[in-house]
């Protein structure tokens, strides 16, 4: 009998081991470089892996964020391991594999920022490590609005240095504008009747958003929270409203915009103002009446007291700087309702104006930017200042007018870093524009560096997109 069969069978088996031999010490050399591969991440501890940061947004508004992704799961961040350089108000928000950094306040512009995280480890244990990214923001860049009486009015945007502004937005006749960090709404007039138009920030992609009816817009504002506009409407003779305050969303140009009411009516308003990081406005009715009121809550509105007016409401602190009628100038705590009197400059400046607060955004910046009104005697101008006025009273002089010049206007940057003055020079031969809210014609916007007090540039026009409002 052939035994060529048999060979054939053994060969068969003895093929069959080899493989079954090679494969298990290929996964045997699998398991190994997982294993070791393991034990190498373990050794170096947790690593950043991704990062997301928009440097542009966090020049802009608060509330941006800097997310560090890394390759493991993280044990618990106390906020006490996390820095920012150069240092900024900031909350930490961690969880399994990320950190998020939040910027409280916005960041200054042109500048390097690095994240640390220290001493972190993976929740299963290991070594310690440390998370860290750097990110550079860009130079800030701002608009303003030119009027020309003998053509139309523009809306560049510039640097700070005003050598490459470029115009973006014109109109016959442009009221008043502001910006947010992606859109810009412009109000225009033609006959006494006003128009909006929102667009991006290049001025492509216009939409006119739509208005209770034929009249006129005043007050203009916006917040980022809700993507929101605001502004007070009078049609003709006060007919139907009289500078009542309205509300719409950007994102909804063709929407209706929303009466903000106060006692179940429409409220007229003579002074008022979005509370940032928030849906709230707070407003000055024309009895005097301080009104804190939410039109996306179900509470009442909070009634103030007496006011004359609101100069401004700080970010990220929810205080309010409003003139009370027998008081002066306080700061409200919009939370608690507790007021204090503002502290004193460590120098007489002269007349009291106009208090801005800074953002707590640098060093040596919180307190208040301040215009006072010099006095040669009772009766006499003889110029202006604007001041820093530090927490503890100390008092820089950021920058003067003479008495032939007006301080109209002065707006703190977003991060603090900046603070724009709007002069009208030789204002007694300095003739207003045809402008439903008029502006002498000849308008001058002067950047000073808040940290050193030097000037920084001179740009021509007005409007600054800094501003809340305008300098009406």
């Amino acid at each position: 009998m052939s035994t060529e069969p048999t060979r054939r069978g053994a060969r068969r088996r003895a093929g069959l081991r080899r493989f079954a031999l090679t494969l298990v010490g290929v996964l045997a050399g699998l398991v190994a470089l997982s294993g070791a591969g393991a034990a190498v991440s373990l050794a170096q501890g947790p690593r950043v892996s991704d990062v997301q940061v928009d440097p542009s947004a966090a020049i802009e508004v608060a509330g941006a964020r800097a997310i560090l992704t890394v390759n493991q799961a993280l044990a618990d961040i106390d906020p006490d391991q996390v820095s920012l350089t150069p240092a900024a108000p900031f909350t930490v928000d961690a969880a399994g594999r990320s950190v998020g950094v939040r910027f409280t306040v916005p960041l200054d512009d042109d500048t390097e920022y690095t994240v640390r995280v220290q001493g972190a480890h993976a929740v299963g244990g290991g070594p310690e490590a440390t998370l860290e990214t750097t990110f550079r923001t860009p130079a800030a860049e701002v608009f303003l609005l030119q009027r020309d009486p003998k053509g139309d009015d523009t809306i560049f945007r510039s640097s700070l240095h005003g050598r490459d502004a470029v115009p973006v937005y014109s109109s016959p006749l442009i009221e008043d504008f502001r910006a947010t960090s992606t859109r810009l709404v412009v109000a225009t007039a033609q006959d006494g009747v006003s128009a909006l138009h929102v667009m991006n920030r290049d001025g492509s992609g216009e939409t006119d958003l739509t208005l209770p009816g034929k009249g006129s817009v005043q007050g203009l504002q916006v917040s980022q929270r809700g993507d929101l506009v605001g502004y007070t409407f009078s049609d003709p003779n006060g007919a139907e409203f009289a500078s009542v305050l309205f509300t719409a969303r950007l994102k909804e140009p063709a929407a209706d915009p929303v009466p903000v009411e106060v006692g179940g009516e429409p409220a007229s308003v003579d002074r008022w103002r979005f509370v940032p990081d928030s849906s709230a406005l707070l407003l000055v009715d024309f009895d005097g009446e301080l009104i804190l009121t939410d039109p996306e809550s179900a509470g009442d509105p909070t009634m103030l007291g007496g006011a004359l007016t609101i100069d401004a409401i700080a970010r990220g602190t929810y205080t309010a700087i409003v003139e009370r009628v027998d008081q002066g100038i306080r700061q409200l705590d919009l939370t608690t309702g507790e007021e204090t009197a503002l502290v004193e400059p460590d120098r007489d400046l002269g007349v009291l104006g106009t208090v801005a607060p800074v953002p707590a955004g640098g060093e040596g910046r919180a307190g208040t930017v301040r215009q006072f009104q010099k006095m040669r005697d009772a009766w006499h101008p003889d110029g202006q200042t604007l001041a820093h006025v530090a927490d503890d009273g100390t008092t820089r002089t950021l920058f003067e007018t003479g008495p032939e010049d007006a301080l109209l206007q002065s707006c703190v940057s977003p991060s603090g870093r900046y603070v724009a003055a709007l002069v009208a020079p030789d204002i007694a031969t300095n003739p207003y524009d045809i402008g439903g809210m008029a502006v002498p014609r000849t308008l001058e916007t002067h950047i000073v560096d808040l940290d050193t007090g030097d000037p920084a540039t001179v740009l021509s026009g007005f409007d600054i997109s800094w501003c809340t409002v305008g300098p009406w």
